[in-house]
């Protein structure tokens, strides 16, 4: 356990100020997420280092496709979330709330964490699985502590964090995949039971403090694939954090609580992609068999230059260059 960072109080009453849900907790009470809660008169983060997962994957699997690509990064998650998506993918650790962690679970330093990492023979470590920002002052310690090492730092998160506890945290995060699971408030409102208004500020000021961002967006037939709400999604990507941003439609499947929701069809992630490729270089299309869609051409002369087969890659890249045009590819590549 360890004290919230950002933190007021209303009426003599804690209140979280990490993320947007701005939770106002009693004592021995815990916010949305589950994790936070006041004791003793203070928000705490009551799952410091408690660890759901730890894993090595491929840097594509997070998606990050313009991030040192064909790397592996050690992976780690936690429990919570600070929004209720019907359709989420981990349901079984997002959902989960601090009383229903098992009594003694251990608890990683950030050194230890540190330490796992470079034991690994990565050098890069994302915070993943659930909702990182929740989990805030680890992470945050966590990352400042990769810094120091010269380790690469990424979240995989779904932008919902306010502003001030954003800037401070990106001061130690070098990429970020954010989910941008829609473009309208109802969608969000009713399906994952947040807002979207700051999810785009998020994305605006991850791309202002420099941190190399990817999009992704799960099309779920019904409910947030329609073509003209896709066409002002890409629309405002391109206008608000450029055409070079690299963005990722994602095929759903019935899952959670949704699970009369057919999987989206083919048609309509290709005609996604279409929409997209009038505003945006870097298109790709995820949980699917089709390499080619998941590939990376150059956005000049149009030419294979990332080869992605499954989560096995090839890059022909002259350091950040296409190496047919010699045009600068946006991303951070080896050099």
């Amino acid at each position: 356990m360890k004290e919230g960072m950002f933190q007021d109080k209303v009426k003599g009453i804690p209140r979280c100020k990490i993320c947007p849900n701005n939770c106002v907790i009693p004592e021995g009470k815990a916010g949305i997420c589950g994790i936070r809660g006041t004791k003793d008169g203070k928000v705490q983060l009551l799952a410091y280092g408690q660890v759901s997962g730890m894993n090595v994957d491929p840097i594509e699997k997070k998606p990050l496709y313009h991030f040192f690509p064909s790397k592996e990064i050690f992976s780690i998650g936690s429990f919570g979330c600070n929004m209720s998506c019907l359709f989420c993918q981990n349901y079984d650790i997002s959902t989960m709330k601090t009383e229903n962690l098992a009594p003694g679970m251990q608890e990683f330093t950030p050194e230890e964490i540190i330490k796992f990492c470079e034991e690994s023979g990565t050098r890069m470590i994302a915070f993943t699985y659930n909702e990182p920002t929740i989990t805030y002052e680890f992470v945050y310690d966590t990352a400042k502590l990769a810094k120091e090492k010269g380790i690469k730092t990424v979240l995989v998160t779904n932008g919902f964090i306010n502003i001030e506890p954003l800037k401070e945290l990106a001061k130690y995060i070098d990429a970020a995949n954010i989910d941008l699971k829609g473009f309208d408030e109802k969608f969000h409102r009713e399906i994952c039971g947040a807002r979207l208004k700051p999810v785009l500020e998020a994305i605006k000021e991850y791309k202002k403090a420099k941190v190399w961002i990817e999009l992704t967006n799960l099309l779920i037939p019904g409910k947030n694939d329609n073509p003209e709400k896709i066409e002002e999604m890409c629309k405002w990507i391109k206008e608000n954090v450029g055409k070079e941003t690299p963005l990722h439609f994602s095929r759903f499947f019935p899952m959670h609580k949704m699970t009369d929701v057919p999987q989206t069809e083919m048609k309509t992630l290709l005609e996604a992609k279409r929409i997209a490729k009038k505003y945006l270089d870097f298109v790709y299309v995820g949980n699917i068999t089709d390499d080619e869609l998941n590939s990376t051409f150059c956005p000049k002369c149009k030419k294979l230059i990332i080869e992605r087969t499954g989560y096995s890659t090839k890059s022909l890249l002259d350091g950040d260059k296409c190496p047919f045009c010699k045009t600068k590819i946006a991303g951070v590549f080896e050099r």
